[in-house]
């Protein structure tokens, strides 16, 4: 059997015996679709627990409108969500001047114009002030979050009439599921919350596809709550162009919409774990850096025996991508090490590197990436220039005739274990 695997803005081909392939993992296709457009009109016309956007704002008397959005590593499908978005702001009389789109970078790097324009428009670049957040800097208290933790984020955020979230929900590795409340908490919140935040994710209920006693994703609600947010739009997409469901309305019930939907849709049931899980991220930008591309071993961590290998397809095109990752990394001299930093002198950054190391606990792990091999290598993985190479090292640790799982888009899907 010949299956194509997203690697960067190309393909890696694989090829098979039918008789070791125990199941490819992909969600069932959806039902036929009524059409992007068609589904977010529907959305803005029907908010959830919410009154329209139009009476949010009369209600409010708002002038200074922010509208929190994601970041490049994030596709998101803003070319279809922001014109109708900024359309409804203007009726209801908010002037274009007065309306600030935000990117919620957390800790990540700030865009380029260039990738502005890529994500946005270049025609909403011109009309609209776009703001990188910055994790060290223009920032203001909200007070503090029932565990002790101070809410600190974005000021020009915290200062607008109107406060919007929009995001993209799919599976996340520690706060269950992406979007609705992690547009503020990580997204424009400051570098220490992040921090505290995400040293959380040692908790055993912060995982995969858990959202309903999740104390990451609780105290994420918390602070999206206490931030003041007045309206959201979330989206679930099969790929940058193509809105499968769309929610409006209040941050956490349309959220919840969208997550309802994703379990429904995304969380896929295997029978057996298997020897050897062929995982790719789903290509460019899941797969622009290694901060980004862990996210797939945590799906595919779900689907491999104990003891058995996860071939990962990640091309890195940035390398790294976090430089508190890469030293955690480089400084380390085993798994143990990094684990033991991680639970004795947690940094944002290193957490990163902690993920890969829980997943090396259970699982050998080979890297098709352009990534040095001697890179690869210190993060106690396997490098392999090739599919072909990576799976003459898959056979010479499991044998000659594996049972294997192959997940075109591991970061987006969910393993279920089903009994016979």
């Amino acid at each position: 059997m010949i299956i194509n695997l997203p690697y960067g803005n190309r393909e890696l081909t694989l090829e098979l015996p039918e008789e070791q392939l125990l199941q490819i993992v992909q969600p069932p296709p959806p039902a036929p679709s009524q059409g992007s457009i068609k589904i977010l009109e529907e959305a803005f016309k029907h908010p959830i627990a919410s009154n329209t956007l139009k009476q949010i704002v009369e209600e409010k008397k708002a002038r200074r409108v922010v509208i929190v959005v994601n970041d490049i590593t994030r596709p998101t499908p803003y070319r279809l969500i922001l014109p109708p978005l900024l359309k409804e702001l203007e009726a209801a009389g908010i002037k274009h001047q007065d309306i600030t789109l935000l990117v919620a970078l957390g800790i990540h790097r700030p865009h380029t114009q260039e990738e502005n324009i890529s994500i946005f428009s270049e025609e909403i670049c011109k009309r609209y002030r776009i703001e990188n957040h910055d994790c060290d800097n223009n920032l203001v208290s909200l007070g503090y979050l029932s565990n002790g933790m101070e809410l600190i984020i974005n000021r020009t955020a915290a200062e607008a009439d109107l406060l919007i979230t929009t995001g993209l929900v799919n599976l996340h590795y520690f706060a269950g599921y992406s979007g609705g409340r992690k547009s503020i908490l990580p997204g424009i919140a400051g570098r220490k919350l992040i921090q505290a935040n995400h040293q959380m994710m040692s908790d055993e209920r912060a995982c995969l596809g858990n959202y309903r006693d999740n104390p990451v994703s609780d105290i994420m609600m918390e602070a999206a709550r206490k931030a003041g947010v007045d309206y959201i739009i979330n989206v679930v997409t099969a790929g940058r162009d193509e809105i499968l469901y769309a929610a409006t309305g209040d941050m956490y019930e349309a959220w919840l919409s969208c997550v309802k939907y994703c379990e429904e849709h995304n969380v896929v049931g295997i029978k057996q774990q298997a020897d050897v899980v062929i995982a790719s991220c789903g290509g460019f930008p899941k797969d622009i850096n290694m901060y980004q591309a862990q996210k797939a071993l945590d799906s595919a961590s779900l689907a491999v025996k104990p003891g058995g290998t996860i071939i990962l397809l990640a091309e890195c095109r940035e390398g790294m991508g976090e430089e508190t990752f890469e030293e955690w990394i480089m400084q380390s001299s085993s798994p143990g090490d990094i684990i033991n930093r991680f639970n004795n002198c947690f940094e944002l950054g290193g957490h990163k590197a902690y993920a890969i190391c829980r997943t090396l606990n259970q699982a050998n792990i080979i890297l098709i990436s352009s990534l040095k091999p001697a890179l690869v290598e210190k993060m106690y993985m396997h490098w392999a220039p090739s599919m072909e190479a990576a799976l003459e090292l898959a056979y010479q640790k499991q044998g000659d005739h594996p049972l294997i799982i192959v997940m075109p888009e591991a970061s987006k899907n969910g393993i279920r274990l089903e009994s016979e």
